[in-house]
């Protein structure tokens, strides 16, 4: 049974308590960013709890998470490489990018590594077309990507030395 601890409901209730009177839904984004960052995806019985805390109709709750791709609806890897593939990417060669990654982890985007170490995601627009192409790997942005720096950032993470540089 998906539950949040103690500690994590007091979270939970120190974001509702931002929001109006009535528009706990307002909540439900930084609900559901702490639900993904608690249980590692959002599963539908995870979405089901988020709606019962925030009073909402599940549906609601499936609406949000589907449409952003910050929000993991299955089970990922320990690094999720969320590569940019909008026009500007494109035009300095994201689809390059995301074919080389596809050929050096086995997968394509969507898809785990067999061993769960590394997700591949093509994103929209990430905001960065200054620094093109680029991926996001959690909170930290990876620029001005090339085959070279993308495989520097899979052995700083295959040796799992910090990659938030």
């Amino acid at each position: 049974m998906i539950q949040f601890s103690e500690e994590q409901l007091n979270k939970v209730s120190e974001i509702i308590a931002r929001y109006p009177e009535g528009k706990q839904k307002s909540a439900l984004l930084p609900v559901l960013h702490l639900a993904q960052d608690v249980f590692g995806w959002l599963s539908t019985e995870t979405m089901d709890y988020v709606a019962s805390l925030l009073k909402i109709e599940p549906i609601e709750v499936y609406e949000v998470a589907t449409f952003y791709t910050m929000y993991n609806l299955k089970p990922v890897g320990k690094y999720v490489f969320e590569v940019c593939q909008t026009g500007p990417c494109m035009i300095q060669g994201s689809d390059d990018i995301i074919a080389y990654i596809e050929e050096k982890l086995s997968i394509k985007p969507g898809e785990t590594t067999a061993d769960g170490m590394f997700t591949l995601k093509a994103a929209e627009c990430l905001g960065a077309c200054g620094y093109a192409p680029m991926m996001q790997m959690g909170k930290y942005y990876k620029e001005h990507l090339t085959k070279e720096k993308v495989d520097a950032i899979i052995a700083e993470c295959r040796s799992d030395i910090s990659v938030n540089n």
